[in-house]
């Protein structure tokens, strides 16, 4: 009988990542999952030995013994092990612990890495193994133990200080800093009024156009005042008006580069409403692979942890090739195109792109969830547009002149597609009006003033920041790396130090009060430029110019220091949070509700408490009148978790409705309109039977099962979730009642 012949194991980090890679190996190798770290710092004590050079205490991860007996049991029985966790610092620093954990010699354990997981980058990268990277573990090691250092040493005085369960940290602290000051500069703002001045002009030929004005003798003006701009207005009234100057020409605009970590984050919160973490999550599972009718299990991406822009001469040639074919040769550039990698930035993987663009969004839309979809459809646009032509606008700039007066005017049309017929990127600011087209026009050709139009205006403060512009002035201010703009969003979400109040981030007192004890006491650590000068000695770090423990040393010596006398100075000082005052009245007493935290999030409470224990949900106001009183219009959940719509004055108003009230009147009755729930745009209509826009609500889009009889069932299950909801809603009502009338009975 032969001899059975010995495997080599592959250990990567998930279950979905070995079969795919299990796949593409064949029988001579057996692939497990590690699923992440097996060996960590222990969560109940800080785990480092400051005292003796910052050694780490590493033991295995609870709850994990049994994996890491079978990654024991399968190592020992193999011939060589190879490390492929993720190709980052982190999975470096995993591969390393494995080595540790499962007694592995050199000879024994590989480091391989895949930057895409495809049949001929895994069986590559299996041929060509390398040693652990210890510079790469020392990095990942240095930032564990100094974000270790400074959350197991400040969350405790942020206990005794504010309230028990905050955290700090060296990145979220700065992040929270970030909000904290937008807020700041909101509330410091003060408008300043200024007017636009806009003139309608007619040619000969009768066409009429609007020029916008600029100024005089040459220099740009804003009116600032309403009594300077009609000085403007009586001057301009006697004037002719002439056309000074009309430039024709084309503009070109180059496509965006493919997306890093931070550009995926932000365009994915701008186009797809996705949070910084889901969209981590789904393009990890595009990553690992999924399964592709006739394809088998497929990586779809490259890795997605990256700041680099470099692309792979293949990949390019691939993309070319595609657009060859599926747009024609005018949408390649002659020469191929290059993305310049910002300063500072690690070029160890390539920018995020498909593992192959011949896989188009459209061929695998049935293997993938809607998420997955979306998102792969997102990153494809974005990497084949970035290798295709600029696209062509025909540009007219117009400049009308009325003595010593000028207005000026603007138009273009698009005249080549290029890279827009795959891909545009959108923008964190509102969209810009757009320009009508101009007439034709010839320089010296005299108009005739039909009209002057004056607008007042008010200059708006700063937008608090969005996911999108968190993490880009993160990125551009050097805090975090890729792998961290997810976490730290997450986390002071999480904490409830930041709302998020529509898609924009709103610091909350709670957060003020931290960030302000932070500010006052540990500058270095909300310091944006510390931050920043801490990342690049980790990046040194990494590429062998500084030892790991002597970061370490530099940082706890001051740090602990500031910490001790901290702690002399507030002997006996405790920071009070102050409440946020709501809108809503107690149904008791009738004072102002204030918001508050529980174990289940936020809530109203009255103010009097204990005198006064009245709670109920957080109120969300929605825009609009109810129909029936004109009241407000409540955002409310059914006991069942649907998501309704009813008047504040319930029972007593009976209005309520799974439609979604919009900002807009119906220009027919005056009336609140609704729109159809659910994502996307969904045009209004207008709920009043009496009026001539009215839609009914068999015609309002939404879907109707059939049932055998072929009669509709959609109205049956309405209905149900209405009663239930109501029913819900009785009950409450009763309740409150119930408890008003025995608060009048112990008053009486």
């Amino acid at each position: 009988m032969a001899k059975k012949a010995v495997k080599d194991l592959v250990i990567v980090e998930s279950p979905a990542k070995a079969k795919t890679i299990g796949k593409y190996l064949g029988k001579d190798y057996e692939v497990k999952a590690c699923m992440g770290h097996l060996r960590d710092l222990p969560k109940s004590v800080i785990g480092v030995d400051v005292d003796d050079d910052f050694e780490p205490n590493y033991r295995p991860i609870k709850g994990k013994e049994d994996i890491i007996a079978d990654l024991k049991k399968s190592a020992k029985a193999a011939g060589t092990v190879y490390l492929a966790t993720d190709p980052d610092r982190e999975g470096e620093a995993i591969s390393w612990h494995l080595k540790h954990l499962l007694e592995l010699s050199e000879e024994k354990a590989r480091r391989v890495t895949f930057n895409e997981i495809t049949n001929k980058v895994v069986n590559e990268s299996i041929r060509a193994p390398r040693d652990i990277d210890q510079n790469l573990v020392d990095a990942q090691q240095a930032r564990r133990i100094l974000d270790r250092i400074v959350g197991y040493q400040l969350s405790p005085l942020l206990w005794k200080k504010v309230r028990r369960g905050l955290s700090a940290g060296r990145v979220q602290s700065v992040a929270m800093r970030l909000v904290a000051d937008r807020e700041a500069e909101i509330r410091a703002f003060v408008p300043q009024e200024y007017w636009t001045l806009d003139a309608f002009l007619k040619t000969d030929a009768g066409a009429v156009f609007k020029a916008h004005y600029y100024g005089k003798n040459g220099k740009k003006h804003e009116p600032a005042s309403a009594e300077e701009m009609e000085a403007i207005r009586t001057e301009l009234q006697e004037l002719p008006f002439a056309v000074k100057s009309v430039k024709r020409a084309d503009k070109h605009r180059s496509p965006s580069p493919p997306f890093t970590t931070s550009t995926l984050q932000q365009d994915a919160s701008r186009k797809l409403n996705m949070t910084p973490r889901r969209t981590m999550a789904i393009a990890q599972q595009l990553y690992e692979g999924v399964d592709i009718t006739g394809e088998g299990t497929v990586g779809l991406i490259t890795y997605m942890r990256t700041d680099s822009l470099r692309i792979s001469a293949e990949a390019q040639a691939a993309a070319r090739a595609l657009i060859d074919s599926r747009y024609g040769k005018a949408y390649r550039p002659d020469a191929y195109r290059n993305y310049k990698t910002k300063a500072g930035a690690q070029d160890a993987h390539e920018a995020i792109r498909p593992s192959d663009v011949k896989l188009t969004p459209e061929m695998v839309k049935g293997d993938l969830t809607a998420e997955q979809y979306r998102l792969y459809r997102l990153i494809w646009s974005r990497f084949l547009a970035s290798q295709m032509s600029n696209a062509v606008y025909d540009s007219v700039n117009v400049e009308v002149v009325a003595g010593d007066h000028a207005f000026r005017a603007s138009a273009s049309q698009l005249k080549f597609a290029g890279y827009t017929a795959v891909y545009e990127e959108s923008r964190d600011e509102e969209k810009e009006e757009k320009e009508s087209p101009l007439p034709a026009l010839g320089e010296g050709e005299v108009v005739e003033l039909e009209k002057l139009s004056g607008e007042q205006h008010f200059t708006q403060p700063p937008t608090r920041y969005t996911d999108a512009t968190l993490i880009r002035t993160m990125e551009e201010n050097g805090i975090g790396r890729p792998s961290t703009y997810a976490p730290t969003v997450s986390t002071i979400l999480d904490r409830e130090y930041v709302l998020k109040e529509g898609k924009y981030l709103r610091i909350t007192p709670l957060g003020e009060v931290v960030t302000g004890l932070m500010r006052e006491r540990f500058p270095d650590i909300v310091d944006v430029k510390f931050t920043a000068r801490m990342e690049q000695d980790l990046d040194e770090v990494e590429s062998g110019d500084k030892q790991w423990k002597e970061l370490l040393r530099a940082f706890y010596g001051p740090f602990a220091a500031n910490l001790k006398q901290v702690e002399q100075d507030m002997e006996g000082i405790y920071l009070k949070v102050p409440d946020e005052v709501s809108e809503e009245k107690c149904d008791i007493c009738g004072r102002n509700m204030v918001i508050k935290s529980g174990r289940f999030g936020r809530f109203l409470a009255c103010p009097g408490y204990p005198e006064c224990k009245f709670t109920k949900p957080l109120v969300v106001e929605m825009p609009g009148r109810c129909p029936k009183c004109g009241n407000r219009i409540l955002k409310k959940t059914s006991r069942n978790g649907y998501t309704y719509y009813g008047c504040e004055k319930f029972p007593e108003c009976d209005f309520m409705t799974w439609d979604v009230p919009v900002k807009d009147d119906c220009p027919a009755c005056g009336q609140t309109m609704f729109k159809k729930s659910g994502r996307g745009f969904k045009k209004p209509f207008c709920v009043n039977p009496a009026c001539e826009k009215f839609l009914p609500e068999d015609q309002r889009g939404y879907p109707k099962k059939k049932t055998e009889d072929g009669e509709a069932k959609t109205e049956e299950k309405a209905a149900a979730k209405k009663s239930s909801a109501r029913k819900t809603t009785e009950k409450k009502t009763t309740a409150k009642k119930t408890t008003r009338k025995a608060k009048a009975e112990e008053t009486k």
